[in-house]
């Protein structure tokens, strides 16, 4: 154990100080590695998952050390959906014209299903993280994690409506990293943002494309 914690040591090390906190090798590639990720899945880049599982390790690194278990314990997960991710892309559902598994709407159920399970899982971590843990912030830390986890299944599934999710998980991100004095972190996701609006524009552009004006939400399963 410890001649792994001295190997990644040098990872945690201040690469340079922004706003007066030093930020880390281990945030910087972080930053890197989640801009690129999230660059590929708006453009349906498969290469987006092995990039994403990088971007994790690196997370759990950064975010254990600032104390944002919730988040640090996602990428676990985040992790296990990328590998399920991948297969689903490749190989899971039917497959369109261009042999890659199309762009589609959420469902009504499906939507429920989600809602009811974030709503469930924020209040679950919440107690858990206040209780077990010296976080001082619980219910975002939480609600934040529960958000990811719905959006990164609807990514999954290359469910257009995961896009919506992301933003606003990342509405709440960009202030609470500021919190922790991840500001480079912060910067990375304000800059998500951006990328999780052009994502949504051009699924919703594809999928116009295949099937005419946009169905009702619960037209989709």
């Amino acid at each position: 154990m410890d001649t792994v914690a001295d190997l990644l040591a040098p990872l945690q090390e201040p690469l340079f100080t922004l706003l007066g906190s030093p930020v880390s090798w281990v945030e910087v590639l972080g930053f890197g590695s989640g801009g690129l990720c999230v660059w590929l899945v708006a453009r349906q880049h498969i290469a987006n998952w092995p990039i994403g599982i990088a971007n994790n390790l690196f997370f759990i690194l950064l975010f254990a050390g600032a104390g944002l278990y919730a988040d640090a314990g996602l990428q676990v997960v985040y992790i296990a959906l990328a590998l399920y991710g991948w297969w689903s892309w490749v190989a899971g559902g039917p497959r369109s014209a261009s042999g890659r598994l199309p762009v589609s709407r959420t469902g009504v159920r499906t939507w429920w299903v989600l809602a009811c399970a974030t709503a469930a899982a924020t209040a679950a971590l919440t107690v858990l993280l206040d209780r077990a843990t010296d976080s001082t912030v619980p219910f975002w830390d939480a609600l934040t994690t529960a958000l990811s986890l719905a959006a990164t299944y609807g990514q999954c599934r290359k469910k257009v409506e995961s896009w919506y999710l992301w933003i606003a998980a990342d509405v709440v991100y960009v202030p609470l990293y500021a919190h922790k004095g991840l500001y480079l972190t912060s910067l990375l996701y304000l800059g998500f943002m951006a990328l999780c609006v052009a994502g949504l524009l051009g699924w919703r552009r594809e999928l116009a494309d295949r099937t005419g004006p946009a169905a009702p939400v619960g037209a989709a399963a």
